[in-house]
């Protein structure tokens, strides 16, 4: 009847389950209820049939090689029994690889399932779910269960581990990023301790900004951390113009809405602050808005996410790489405290910032008048890979007194507090004792003299520092690694110039950047190019 049918083809088909049991599984069974030559898993095989065997076409049998430990079913013959025999052994196999998987817990992977086919009746429902420019895929074990859960385990803290994703009271702290192509997608966990920075399109017009999530401030707080709500620390509006406001109060929640043929109060960006302790605990979580306004013309809007992370009672360091260095942001440096000599780990964990607060190797910045006297102060960053050189000029008169003019120069060259310290990767923390490299100081006396004063005087006219790095890590994605900094002083003789004479002296200050990676070894060939590109997440949860 037509019913049947229609309840026959309605009915869901789920395939057969997987087969998982290695001393089940016999990839050499290609006959039907027959056995086949030499395939010692064969269960269609009898002990005649094996006494005639030669050898085992397939002597282990394992499954996923990517996991941590599993089973493996080894086969063998023993020739020397009569009739000959085989062997069948089932042992646990370890995976020395690092990154290996631990558990399934995705059943639905083990096998291929049957995709749905459109009719009429389910169109509209496939075309809401995969018709837009982009749809999550993301599986069904990553909602939680908010029903099963005891009510009294949602007020308890939890500790995280580097890389795990931010667990909220309905599934994870989601942080919009692109997959495939520049859209939006809000499949993408927010893992704990890794600073984060993304933009993306997401479509939008006039008409539907009210009806768009993703749009609207309450999609990225109404979710709590567990037991820790997500507080609005700031709201900043930015106008058509790019114009931009910071309002007073944030405790006012700004919906979308249209006004005057203009969606307002739309999520151009969001910015979390995670403040954690020592053993992990999550105690507050911050997020600072930008909102802005789109016009009926406009079809698609920019918007950009970043998550930060502070350790309680600590001061937030800018990073400049993680780990290695990444080119173009400052180097990171910073000095001993007072109180020497304690223990190391003391003293690392106590490390101080250097010439400015973010804890920065400078140098001298040149000024638009080359005066060295009005340039005091005056410092400029250091950036990882880029060479740099400056200076100005200094005028000599006999009026100078030697040890003054010395002292001047040295902290116009060096700064007021020289760092004794340069961290060998971009995100070495201070109580890392071994990630950071000291500062070799050396020094250079020229042979040129000026006759300034009467008896000799030693001055500093330049400043010139290496930075020796290597390529650190996998040849995949290498990491730059700080292994050598020399800060290399060259002073000159000055000797007494007549009355009422003056001189100028160039005073300059450098930093080069050194690549002492090895190279291959002569005789070897190099190593082969792999045209291809790893998943995102394959060395989660390393970085």
């Amino acid at each position: 009847p037509p019913e049947t049918r229609a309840a026959t083809r309605a009915r869901p088909r789920s395939g057969p389950a997987p087969v998982t049991d290695v001393a089940k599984l016999c990839v050499c069974d290609l006959l039907v209820a027959q056995c086949d030559v030499n395939c010692c898993c064969d269960p269609d095989c009898s002990a005649a049939d094996f006494s005639l065997f030669t050898t085992c076409s397939v002597p282990v049998v394992t499954g996923d090689s990517r996991f941590c430990s599993q089973k493996a079913a080894i086969y063998s013959l023993d020739v020397e029994a009569n009739p000959p025999e085989r062997i069948f052994k089932l042992i646990d196999q370890v995976n020395p690889s690092v990154f290996c998987i631990h558990t399934t817990n995705y059943k639905q992977a083990l096998s291929f399932s049957s995709p749905e086919m459109p009719t009429s009746e389910n169109f509209d429902q496939l075309l809401k779910q995969f018709g837009s420019a982009s749809f999550s895929a993301e599986p069904d074990s990553w909602n939680m269960n908010t029903d099963a859960q005891n009510p009294s385990d949602t007020n308890e803290t939890y500790r995280y581990k580097y890389g795990v994703p931010i667990q909220t009271v309905d599934a994870f702290l989601r942080l919009p990023s692109p997959v495939v192509s520049s859209w939006c997608s809000d499949a993408n966990p927010a893992g704990f301790l890794l600073n984060q920075a993304t933009k993306c399109i997401r479509s939008l017009s006039v008409e539907k900004c009210g009806n768009i999530e993703a749009v609207s401030m309450l999609f990225y707080i109404n979710s709590s951390i567990l037991a820790v709500n997500i507080t609005v620390h700031s709201i900043v509006v930015q106008s058509l113009n790019g114009m931009r406001t910071l309002l007073n109060g944030s405790d006012v929640l700004r919906l979308p809405m249209i006004l005057d043929e203009l969606c307002i109060n739309i999520v151009l960006g969001v910015s979390y602050h995670i403040t954690y302790t020592d053993a992990g605990e999550i105690i507050e979580a911050a997020a600072s808005f930008v909102l802005g306004a789109i016009n009926k013309e406009a079809r698609s809007i920019q918007q950009s996410f970043e998550i930060s992370f502070t350790q309680v009672n600590t001061k937030p360091v800018p990073l400049s790489g993680n780990p290695g260095y990444v080119v173009g942001l400052p180097v990171r440096a910073g000095f001993r405290p007072q109180g020497y000599p304690f223990p190391v780990e003391i003293l690392f964990a106590a490390l101080v910032l250097s010439t400015n607060k973010y804890s920065q190797l400078t140098i001298l910045q040149s000024t638009s008048n080359q005066d060295c006297l009005a340039a005091q102060g005056a410092r400029t960053p250091i950036l990882f890979g880029y060479n740099m050189i400056s200076g100005c000029k200094l005028r000599i008169t006999a009026a100078m007194k030697c040890q003054p003019l010395t002292q001047t120069l040295l902290d116009l060259l060096k700064g007021q507090s020289f760092p004794e310290f340069v961290a060998s990767f971009g995100n070495s923390q201070a109580q890392d004792v071994l990630d950071w490299v000291p500062i070799t100081h050396l020094h250079i006396s020229e042979q040129r003299i000026y006759n300034i004063f009467q008896s000799s005087c030693q001055i500093p006219v330049s400043l010139e520092m290496e930075v020796k790095w290597t390529k650190y890590g996998s040849l995949v994605n290498p990491q730059a690694r700080i292994v050598n900094v020399t800060a290399t002083i060259t002073t000159t003789t000055l000797k007494q110039l007549p009355s009422g004479r003056e001189r100028t002296i160039p005073i300059t200050s450098s930093v080069v950047f050194t690549d002492i990676s090895s190279p291959a070894e002569p005789g070897y060939k190099a190593w082969p190019t792999i045209n291809a590109k790893l998943p995102f997440d394959f060395f989660f949860p390393f970085v």
